[in-house]
């Protein structure tokens, strides 16, 4: 079977280890993997953030590593039907990106045509600003991204820090500390099979 191509929605500050492990992970065994952000174009830098769990009642937030982005936001928006599935990555990125209305019919495309959505952490925010698209799925995310979810006519899972839930071909995840579950649950749902000899 030949490589699936996956286009990853980022937004300055989205979360380092989503961008680079999944990218890196996805293309590993030979998958293609465009990483956009809006308004920005293949060889721009994208700032990242990383965030993490120390003890306090909420994340802490520090400077990441820069990506240098691969793909130009315009030219993929005008090639969707070329992409096997859409990937949301976390952080702060969501927040803003989800309000951008070509960012929105993205994921309406995917929604609408069936093709596979993930989404990890803060990434559902993005899903969550495009009507219908979690009402009536199971979804994992943030915990603070809950009631967004819940208005959204989603039901929140609130999974372990390491695993990864699937609900048709949407695959989601709490955070980065998933990665590994949720990218094999990505990689399942694409079709790709890894044989160990």
């Amino acid at each position: 079977m030949s490589g699936k191509k996956i286009l990853m929605l980022t937004g300055d500050f989205t979360e380092e280890y989503e961008i680079f492990v999944f990218e890196q992970a996805l293309e590993a065994v030979g998958h293609t993997v465009h990483v956009v952000c809006p308004d920005k174009k293949a060889g721009d830098i994208l700032r990242t953030s990383l965030h993490d769990f120390e003890g306090d009642q909420t994340y802490t937030e520090k400077l990441g590593h820069n990506v240098t982005l691969n793909k130009t936001f315009s030219e993929a928006e005008t090639q969707l039907d070329s992409y096997h599935a859409v990937y949301c990555a976390g952080g702060r990125g969501p927040e803003y990106i989800r309000t951008d209305k070509r960012v929105q019919a993205i994921v309406r495309h995917f929604h609408e045509t069936g093709k596979p959505i993930f989404t990890i952490c803060h990434g559902v925010q993005i899903l969550i600003a495009v009507d219908g698209v979690v009402r009536g799925k199971k979804v994992a995310g943030l915990g603070a991204c809950e009631p967004e979810v819940t208005l959204a006519g989603g039901t929140f899972i609130d999974l372990s820090p390491t695993d990864a839930y699937v609900d048709g071909t949407m695959v989601s995840a709490k955070g980065w500390t998933a990665l590994a579950a949720f990218i094999r649950e990505c990689l399942k749902v694409l079709g790709t099979e890894i044989i160990h000899r």
